[in-house]
């Protein structure tokens, strides 16, 4: 029903808002719940996953297979594997990503080299590569070059020039080798992560801070870097989730002390196949769980300023300068 007004026109009745059906959810919603409810039945029904030997019963008198102390060791040595390989990533790769960056022609070629090759290899490759390295080398040493060669010159027959030298076997072999080829390959990765977060920030800004005086390094350290980031952290975040679980290829260097070896072994010595994976499943979630949290309250860390809330913040400053006073957050 219309009224009119006071101009004398009818007043347009108000509208009749039908909500749009959407039938296709709700079948969607019923699908997966199904789903899900096959999936749960099949997880607390069937007799293969022994639940039991995973957490209470691994054998008599011990504890389920996921809690023995060669499985808690190899825990600790993939946590260790990946600190130390994101360690050795991380820190190349802001070198190789500054070299990337470089105008000298030398250097950013050497670092495309080092990406592309690094980057094509697969990490299980590597790996193996790595832990047969050996082969090439009786030992491995620093000190001058050709040393025998000039003792041979001079006249010393036992001329030894190594300052410091250690046999292959030891040191390209297990834990050491396994986290070289990871470190060495993440970072590729990390390089160019690095890279497209220096090349996010305006050039302006260090164009500017080099007119005020500052040095590169100056520039780079306190200018560019601290910005960069909001967009080298979320990425990394997802590289150190990823090291955890590629931490489980370093098994066939072999790295004895790692999480998924250990469980291979147990699988080896009871022939219970299903349960020792499970196991293996169930502690790469949880070590990955944690680490999506931390990076969850990292973002939000070096993201403050940006976004909705951070346009708010830097409007309120701009009115509160307009109205020559000032705002504190």
């Amino acid at each position: 029903m219309t009224h009119p007004t006071e101009t004398g026109r009818e007043r347009p009745a108000a509208i009749k808002a039908v909500p749009v059906r959407h039938p296709g959810r709700w079948v969607a919603i019923a699908v997966l719940a199904v789903l899900v409810a096959m999936f749960l039945h099949l997880i607390f029904t069937n007799a293969g996953f022994r639940w039991s030997f995973i957490f209470t019963s691994y054998a008599p008198g011990k504890r389920g297979v996921m809690f023995t102390e060669p499985v808690l060791e190899g825990l600790r040595g993939t946590i260790l594997l990946t600190v130390f390989s994101m360690l050795i990533g991380v820190g190349l790769g802001i070198v190789i990503a500054i070299m990337r960056l470089s105008p000298n022609k030398v250097l950013s070629t050497v670092a495309w080299v080092y990406t592309w090759f690094f980057r094509a290899v697969p990490r299980l490759v590597l790996a193996v590569i790595f832990g047969n390295l050996n082969i090439l080398w009786t030992r491995i040493g620093f000190g001058l070059p050709f040393d025998k060669q000039i003792g041979q010159l001079f006249g010393i027959d036992n001329f030894d020039g190594q300052i410091f030298s250690v046999k292959s076997t030891d040191l390209l072999a297990g834990f050491v080798a396994g986290m070289i080829a990871l470190g060495l390959s993440e970072a590729a990765y990390m390089a160019e992560i690095v890279r497209a977060g220096i090349q996010s920030i305006d050039e302006g800004q260090s164009e500017a801070a080099v007119a005020l005086g500052m040095s590169r390094g100056q520039v780079l350290r306190r200018i560019v870097l601290p910005q960069a980031m909001r967009v080298i952290v979320p990425p990394t975040g997802n590289e150190v989730i990823a090291m955890v679980k590629d931490t489980s290829l370093v098994a066939y260097v072999p790295v004895t002390g790692e999480l998924f070896f250990q469980l291979q072994q147990v699988e080896a010595r009871t022939f219970v196949v299903l349960p020792c994976l499970v196991a293996a499943l169930l502690w790469y979630l949880i070590i990955c769980s944690v680490l999506m949290v931390i990076q969850f309250f990292v973002e939000r860390h070096f993201s403050k300023g940006y976004g909705a809330a951070g346009k708010a913040r830097q409007r309120l400053r701009d009115i509160q300068v307009e109205q020559g006073g000032r705002i504190t957050t």
